[in-house]
C-alpha cells in the first residue's frame, strides 16, 4: 500500500471517529429535568422549561393569579403563548435557558436568566450570542409565583385588560 493511501484511509477514519463522537456527546447529553419548587430559581427554571417542552397547561400554574392580565385558564395562556410567540422564541430550537441567580428580599425575588442562542450560517459558519434577563417573583402563601418577566412574558400580561 502506498503511504498516500495510508495517509488517506488515516484521515478518513479520523472523519468518521470524529463523527462518532459528535454524535455520541450529542445523544447523551442529559435531558433537562424539573427543579424543586422551593426556592425562585426552580420556579423560574421550572416555567422555563414548561414553555420550552410545549407543557402550558405546567408553565401556567407558575404564573401569579394576581398578575394584572392573568388569562383566565391554560388554554387562554396557550394562545397567548401562540399569539405571541416571538417574545416566547418558540420558533428558535437552538436556544439554551440557564437560571444565574435569584435575590430575594422578603415576598420578592428577582431571578436573572442567560440565554444563548446558537446560529449556523454555512458550513464552517457557527455563532453565539448570549443575554441575560430577569423574571420577577412572588411569594404568596407557601409557594413562589412569577409576577412579571422581561423575555418569556406577554406584556398583555401586565395590563388590567389582559390580552385580546
Amino acid at each position: 500500500m502506498k503511504n498516500t493511501d495510508k495517509f488517506l484511509t488515516g484521515i478518513v477514519i479520523a472523519v468518521v471517529l470524529l463523527v462518532g463522537a459528535a454524535f455520541a456527546v450529542a445523544l447523551l447529553r442529559p435531558k433537562p429535568v424539573y427543579q424543586s419548587e422551593d426556592a425562585p430559581e426552580g420556579v423560574a427554571h421550572n416555567y422555563l422549561l414548561a414553555l420550552q417542552q410545549g407543557d402550558y397547561e405546567r408553565a401556567y400554574g407558575y404564573l401569579a393569579p394576581t398578575v394584572e392580565g392573568y388569562p383566565p385558564s391554560a388554554e387562554a395562556f396557550a394562545e397567548n403563548v401562540h399569539d405571541y410567540e416571538w417574545m416566547f422564541r418558540l420558533d428558535e430550537a437552538s436556544i439554551t435557558l440557564v437560571v444565574e441567580s435569584a435575590r430575594v428580599t422578603g415576598d420578592r425575588a428577582t431571578v436573572t436568566v442567560r440565554e444563548t442562542r446558537f446560529s449556523q450560517g454555512g458550513l464552517f459558519e457557527s455563532s453565539q450570542s448570549s443575554d441575560t434577563f430577569e423574571m420577577r417573583l412572588g411569594h404568596d402563601v407557601s409557594v413562589w409565583r412569577i409576577i412579571g418577566s422581561d423575555a418569556y412574558w406577554a406584556y398583555c400580561w401586565d395590563d388590567k385588560e389582559g390580552c385580546r
